[in-house]
């Protein structure tokens, strides 16, 4: 009697080592489209999350199909901060580089007044000084005005002309001119204070300088303080005589008018 073969089972097994290949391309796929989607408009945020994809990938982190999705890191917001600061950084930077050419700007204008004080011998009745305001050129009064008047001596005129001269700047600068006085009553009936005296003055003063072409009107500005700001005691003459003065403040660029000087 004839037996009954037994059929084998053969072990069923799947080539699976196609699988690998594939994995690669898939990859090689993924990293480009990383790349496509960062060049499309690269931002701090995006080239931090091309970096850790590269780095994942190339460096056996989630595998290829572990991904349903490229989606952002958690912390995007901290490439956007980067950005920020970078951003004031380099503004910060900028101001100082331009605070520092406006310094350099005010001392070689103020190197010409001093050489002209030093040229016309007037070491007593102007002097100029830099400070946080920008700078300041100090003209006694005596030397325009006679006592409680308000009108430049004709004599004086071509002095003042000159002076207009060094306030040529390219591009012009906010220049406010200042009139002071002692404290001594005012005593004369064409002004009703020591304050509509040192205003006339300042404005009087300001009126001769912009006469000059090359100047423009609108950088100018005039005030008056009477005897309110004092830069010494009035108890003296001396002192008296110091207080009695016309400014001349070339402002830094960019600084706005302030009512204090």
């Amino acid at each position: 009697m004839a037996r009954k073969k037994k059929k084998k089972h053969e072990d069923e097994h799947v080539d699976e080592s196609w699988l690998v290949p594939y994995a690669d391309i898939l990859t090689l796929l993924l990293a480009l489209f990383i790349v496509l989607y960062a060049s499309s408009s690269i931002d701090a945020g995006k080239f931090k999350m091309l970096s850790k994809s590269f780095n994942e990938v190339f460096t056996g982190g989630t595998g290829v199909m572990d991904y349903s999705s490229v989606t952002p890191p958690e912390n995007e917001s901290d490439g956007i901060d980067d950005v920020k600061k970078e951003k004031e950084e380099k503004e910060k930077n900028k101001k100082e580089r331009e605070k520092a050419a406006d310094q350099e700007e005010l001392k070689s204008v103020k190197s010409q007044v001093e050489k002209f004080i030093k040229d016309k011998k007037l070491e007593h009745q102007l002097e100029t000084k830099l400070t946080s305001e920008g700078l300041l050129i100090t003209i006694k009064d005596s030397i325009f005005f006679d006592s409680g008047k308000a009108t430049i001596r004709k004599e004086d005129v071509r002095l003042a002309q000159e002076i207009s001269n060094l306030l040529v700047i390219n591009p012009p600068r906010n220049i406010i001119i200042s009139g002071h006085t002692d404290n001594m009553p005012i005593k004369n009936s064409e002004f009703q204070s020591n304050w509509h005296l040192s205003v006339m003055r300042a404005v009087n003063f300001m009126g001769l300088l912009i006469e000059n072409p090359k100047l423009d009107a609108k950088v100018f500005s005039a005030k008056g303080y009477g005897e309110y700001k004092p830069v010494a005691s009035n108890k003296t003459a001396e002192g008296r005589s110091k207080n009695r003065r016309v400014e001349v403040l070339i402002l830094p660029r960019g600084a706005a008018e302030t009512n204090e000087q």
